[in-house]
């Protein structure tokens, strides 16, 4: 092809390189050029024209990406007409997008004139939906490219949509005592939620103990109901090929193909099979709808693909799934469901609780709140004895209004002492002062509120008590009658996100973005909604105790 300023009289035929504005006319980019339209620059004072002369062994935009395009489309594409040296690829029904990205790349690798653009491989797509496109730059482009991209991809076409198959799906969930059936029930609601997207539904569900016996004998159970795919959401993570989970597969009589997956969130998938069914144990974080791992293995399954090692090694390119500044889980929508804290695993979790003491009290007038005598002790140091009397391993006090009086109030407790300069900047201060104290190998911090004398050592171990962030339980609100109260507990991952806040807002604002991280504890009272910030408050609670 020849691009250049051709003179008028020698354009005959050549294809127009860019809009021509005329006194009475426009000659649009990509026109052929013809008579008609070459007297009209020619009137309109044009002696040259920018343009693209084909010569021999070119080959028109429009009829090369429609070869390219045609070669390109596999089953369950459309392809539109070519047009302005583009052929869009369009999926015929719905299902998942497979990608062959190596021949892609070879393709757009042959000629810098061909390109074809897809949407990300394994997209879950529409019918009707624009999944890929290609398009010549050029006006034009050799034949022999032409015939090289077209044979790149002619025995496996770089792009198709594989339509989601109806599976008989069965469902395992195993429970541990003093865990309430609403948490399987959610585990379960999730996994029906994802698969009624993809055109299929649990049409079994099993619930059993958490031990190898069961698990097998409930695979067994659901294979001879004819289950063609078993997922198994357990009650504590699996972190061993040895587990719960994949020992009670291999006990069936089936196989573990893979353990973990370089993805986050949904490391700790479980990816196996009995005889021919496929059986995939869910990872704590399936039991949120974000995007995760378990989605990627799920969707491919559900199209009646498989996966080998490689392909889920391929899988850590663009595996981080989350933009945040530490590995969080999804998070959208909290639990809202309160749960009993009788949970403990049997390796407690390091937690230290951080009174924050740092308030001037300015509703109060004259008085410091925390100073002030109640049940016979200062205010501040109830807190910081319920907090002594809990599961929390250590306990940090953040002091700024008054610091030495505070410190006089909790003389003798075994207390670690740290003063914010900045307390009049707002709560948010004193709590990033208490969290640049924790110890590196602390798994939580339990924030409570100097001014709720109403706060005894049951409150905090109950917090402490269901904190367990692999079963979705790493931040641990008090909850009573409804109402969400105080104190939290927050795990370790919520650490550098609370660092960065500003001003009196504390961290609350946080629990919408860490939402399916969060579970509401029942507390016995109403303490937990109660703070001391006036003087008519504290006569309330001084009549009411």
């Amino acid at each position: 092809m020849k691009f250049a300023e051709i003179p008028i009289d020698q354009a005959n035929g050549a294809i127009a390189a860019h809009t021509v504005r005329l006194s009475d006319r426009v000659v649009k980019k990509g026109r052929y050029l013809d008579k008609e339209a070459l007297g009209a620059l020619a009137r309109d004072g044009h002696s040259h024209v920018m343009a693209a002369m084909l010569e021999p062994g070119d080959v028109d935009e429009n009829a090369a990406a429609a070869a390219i395009g045609a070669a390109c489309a596999g089953n369950g594409i459309n392809r539109t007409s070519a047009f302005t040296g583009r052929c869009n690829l369009i999926s015929k029904v719905e299902g998942l997008l497979v990608v062959d990205v190596d021949a892609l790349t070879q393709l757009n690798l042959v000629d810098e004139a061909i390109t074809i653009a897809s949407l990300a491989p394994f997209s879950v797509v529409r019918a009707g939906q624009l999944v890929a496109t290609v398009k010549i730059i050029p006006f034009s482009v050799p034949q022999s490219a032409v015939d090289q991209a077209c044979e790149l991809i002619r025995q496996t076409p770089a792009v198709r949509v594989m339509p989601f198959q109806t599976r008989t799906v069965g469902l395992i969930l195993t429970r541990l005592s003093g865990v309430r059936e609403v948490l399987l029930d959610k585990a379960a609601q999730a996994l029906e939620t994802r698969l009624n997207r993809l055109d299929s539904t649990i049409v079994m569900e099993r619930r059993c103990d958490h031990d190898r016996d069961s698990v097998a004998i409930q695979i067994t159970e659901l294979q001879a109901a004819g289950c063609d795919l078993i997922i198994i959401a357990g009650a504590t993570a699996t972190v061993d090929r040895g587990d719960t989970v994949p020992s009670g597969i291999v006990h069936a009589g089936g196989n573990i193909d893979h353990f973990g997956m370089p993805t986050d969130p949904g490391n700790l998938l479980l990816y196996g099979h009995v005889d021919e069914i496929t059986v995939i144990g869910m990872p704590g974080c399936a039991r949120s709808l974000k995007f995760n791992g378990f989605d990627q293995v799920l969707n491919r399954t559900m199209v009646g693909l498989s996966f080998d090692r490689a392909d889920f090694a391929r899988l850590g390119a663009g595996g981080l799934l989350e933009e945040t500044p530490a590995r969080l889980a999804p998070r959208e929508q909290a639990v809202r469901e309160p749960i009993e804290p009788a949970m403990q695993q049997p390796d407690s979790a390091n937690i230290t609780a951080i009174i924050l003491a740092a308030g001037q009290s300015s509703r109060m007038g004259d008085l410091n709140k925390l100073l002030i005598d109640v049940d016979g002790k200062a205010m501040v140091r109830l807190a910081a004895e319920a907090a002594i009397g809990s599961k929390a391993n250590t306990i940090v006090v953040v002091t700024g209004h008054e610091p030495q009086q505070i410190e006089q109030a909790l003389e003798g407790l075994d207390v670690t002492f740290v003063h914010n300069p900045d307390f009049a900047e707002g709560m948010s201060t004193s709590l990033k002062c208490g969290l640049a104290q924790l110890p590196e190998q602390v798994d939580g911090a339990l924030i409570c509120l100097a001014d709720m004398p109403g706060i005894e050592v049951g409150h905090l171990d109950r917090l402490i008590d269901a904190f367990d962030p692999e079963l979705e339980r790493a931040i641990c609100v008090s909850n009573y009658d409804g109402r969400r109260g105080n104190p939290v507990l927050w795990g370790r991952f919520c650490f550098s996100e609370m660092m960065a806040l500003t001003g009196d807002m504390g961290a609350r604002k946080l629990l919408r973005r860490f939402g399916d991280m969060v579970c509401e504890v029942e507390m016995p009272d109403e303490a937990v909604l109660l703070d001391v910030d006036t003087p008519e408050a504290l006569a309330q609670h001084l009549r009411e105790n």
